[in-house]
Formats: structure tokens, sequence, C-alpha cells
């Protein structure tokens, strides 16, 4: 992302003219401190044959200028490293803010592009099979199977429109979250055969290990982040994507998993996931769908949930998400 900011030219035009004038005001600094010296020395040489050599206090005289000229070259050269620290620190922090805001920028227009291709898609899909259903007559089979089509392009828009909603009102403060205890065991089993039935070429399997999991938690929140997570795995799986999920009750704990057999998230990326906006990969090359709010969105709902997700590899390849929820 940081490589993306420096390709833009006005960008790259700013950087430039901030370090320029960053290293004139450090010349300028180290010029002064030359230039102090200089005239705290030509003030000692002027003292120094003020004096009369043949006085009696002549060497206490001399030694008061040499202190004298030592403290003032000891002041400037404190007052110059205080002014050049100064300066430096806040050179620092102005030049990662002007940074994070670029690339939040840039992220925003990036998560505007996605949306706006998420939002076309399954508009034009809607309408085109309503489109296609009105001017011909076809079998019935291939009807319900328009039907099926269009509710899911539906299901999907609402998805998104609930992702941006939620995020907004999560980020405010304004989502009202009205808690109930909901049974997790029905609550997956559900998820996972809506998008079983989705995604034919995708293999879904939870474990269940217990007749009934109760979480005190808000539905709609806790249906999209399964939704979100369940999304996350195939979307950066392979073609034949196997996903498995699992819920565990340890005491007081509640483990959510959900493990895909993708290409993985690096190191590098884990930590970047669950910002806003953040996908992996390069913005230029990327294929998969997507508005960057996914996983943003999940670590909030978990959040409000007192809660915590974290990321971890799959073997022998993947990622597995994990959720842990306090009941």
């Amino acid at each position: 992302m940081l490589r993306n900011v420096f390709q833009n030219k006005k960008i790259a035009i700013v950087i430039t003219i901030y370090w320029l004038l960053l290293l004139y005001i450090l010349a300028a600094l180290f010029w002064w401190f030359i230039a102090l010296n200089r005239q705290n020395a030509l003030m000692t040489e002027l003292k120094y044959t003020s004096i009369q050599k043949g006085s009696k206090d002549y060497e206490n005289q001399v030694l008061n200028i040499y202190y004298t000229q030592q403290r003032k070259r000891a002041q400037y050269a404190g007052e110059g490293v205080i002014f050049f620290a100064v300066i430096i620190i806040a050179a620092y922090f102005l030049f990662r803010a002007t940074i994070r805001h670029f690339r939040f920028t840039q992220q925003q227009q990036n998560f505007m592009m996605a949306v706006t291709h998420e939002l076309k898609t399954p508009i034009a899909i809607v309408k085109l099979n309503i489109e296609t259903l009105q001017r011909r007559s076809l079998k019935e089979e291939y009807k319900e199977r328009l039907l099926e089509d269009t509710i899911s392009e539906a299901d999907r828009l609402n998805n998104l429109c609930n992702n941006i909603l939620v995020t907004s009102q999560l980020e405010t403060g304004k989502y009202n979250c009205l808690k109930e205890s909901i049974d997790m065991n029905v609550l997956l089993e559900q998820t996972v055969q809506e998008f079983q039935h989705r995604f034919k070429n995708v293999s879904i399997v939870y474990n269940q290990v217990a007749d009934s999991l109760m979480l005190n938690g808000e539905v709609l929140l806790i249906q999209l982040l399964l939704n979100n997570l369940i999304e996350n795995a195939i979307k950066y799986s392979f073609k034949d994507a196997f996903i498995t999920l699992s819920l565990k009750q340890n005491g007081n704990k509640l483990m959510l998993t959900v493990a895909d057999n993708g290409q993985g998230i690096s190191d590098e990326e884990k930590k970047k996931v669950f910002e806003k906006f953040y996908r992996t990969g390069d913005e230029n090359k990327r294929k998969t769908k997507g508005t960057g709010l996914g996983l943003y969105l999940c670590k909030k709902i978990v959040q409000s949930h007192n809660g915590s997700i974290s990321i971890a590899d799959n073997h022998p390849q993947g990622t597995i998400f994990t959720v842990i929820f306090t009941t």
C-alpha cells in the first residue's frame, strides 16, 4: 500500500517538497550553530584584547573569559540538540500522519470502486433475470433456477448493505444492540445450509460437538459475523474449497473456528486484515470481490460481544479464524 501511495505523482511531489523543507530547516539549524560559535569566538577575542596583561587579576580574567566561552558553546550545543530532536520527532509524526492520510484516502477510493462494482453486479443480474421471466415462456425448472439466482443475488446485496450500515452504526455508537439467548448450533446449521445452496462447488462441514450451545448476543450481528467469516474463507480459497466450522464450549468460553484450505495469509498481513478497507494482495492485480469491510466488521462485532478474534495458519495450507466469546 505504501508503494502505491508513492506511485501517485501528486503525492510524490508533496513528499519531495516535504523532505526538501526538512533538509533546509536542518541545514539552517546547523548554520545557526556555526554562526553562534563564530560570534562567541569573536567576542572572546575582543574580551582578551580588552584586558591588560600586567594587571594583578589578569589570570583570573582570562579564566573567566575562557569559562564564559565554554558555557556559551555548551549552551548553543544543548539548544541545538533540543531543537534538532524536536524537529526530527515532529517531522516523523507529521510524515507518518501524512502517509496514513494518503493511504486511508487511497483505501477509501478503492472502497468506493469496489462497493460500486459489488452493488452493480447483483442489481444487473436481478434485472436480467426478471426481464427474462417477463419476456419469455420458460419451463418451470428454468424459472425456479432463475428465481433462486435472483434471491441469492438479493441476499448478497442485502448482506453488503448490512455490512456498510452496521459498520457505520457500530463506529458511531448508534447501533442499538438487543442481545438475547442464541442457540449457536441452530444458527450455524442454517448458515451452512444457505451457503451450500449458494455455492454448489464448495464443501462446508460443521462439526457439532454438543446439542445446544447458547450465546447471549445480537442475532443480526452474529449472523453477519458468520456470513463474513465463511464468505472470506470461500473468497480466498481455490475452486474446490473445503471449509470446516467447529463450535466448542470450554468452561465459560465459547470457541468458534472457521478453517479453509485456501491461499493463506502472510504473517505481515495478519496484522492488517482487521483494518478498515484493508484487502490482502496487490490492488492493481486483485481478482477477488470485496470491499475491505468484512473482517473489520467481524472484529467490531466480536468486540461488541466482549470477545476476541485471531488468525492462525491451517496445515498443510489455508487459514483458521478463531472467535472466543465469554458466556
